[in-house]
């Protein structure tokens, strides 16, 4: 039923005006509509991610957005650590690290997190 309708991805944050800096600074996104200083929508190739004000932001344990950026994943991780964005370390079976980016299971992919601590990554694929 859903299957033929684009999907949106939400995240929870304490303050928008550092989210702002942080996603459109840090990240690059350019905003695409905002409301009453509570939510900002972005646009992110042909996806669109959500930003809004909660007192439950960064409460999630998991990844919660994944930017697919193919064999730029090493070049995309510089540019980020260029911007200050400190990247997580993860221990996995079967996988290694070169660098930030972890290597197994036939992917490679880079964690991080906002201001508020959700937790974002970028994948090959």
């Amino acid at each position: 039923m859903l299957g033929k309708f684009d999907a949106v991805a939400n995240l929870a944050v304490r303050d928008i005006a550092t989210a702002r800096k942080f996603y459109e600074g840090v990240l690059g996104l350019a905003e695409a509509d905002s409301q009453d200083g509570e939510l900002v929508a972005y646009r992110s190739g042909a996806s669109m991610l959500f930003v809004y004000r909660s007192d439950y932001a960064g409460t999630n344990q998991a990844t919660a957005v994944t930017w697919v950026v193919g064999d730029q994943i090493d070049a995309v991780a510089r540019a980020l650590a260029d911007k200050g964005v400190a990247f997580e370390h993860y221990d996995m079976p079967d996988t290694t690290r070169e660098g930030d980016v972890h290597v197994g299971h036939g992917m490679r992919v880079a964690w991080f997190k906002d201001p508020d601590g959700n937790i974002l990554n970028i994948a090959d694929g």
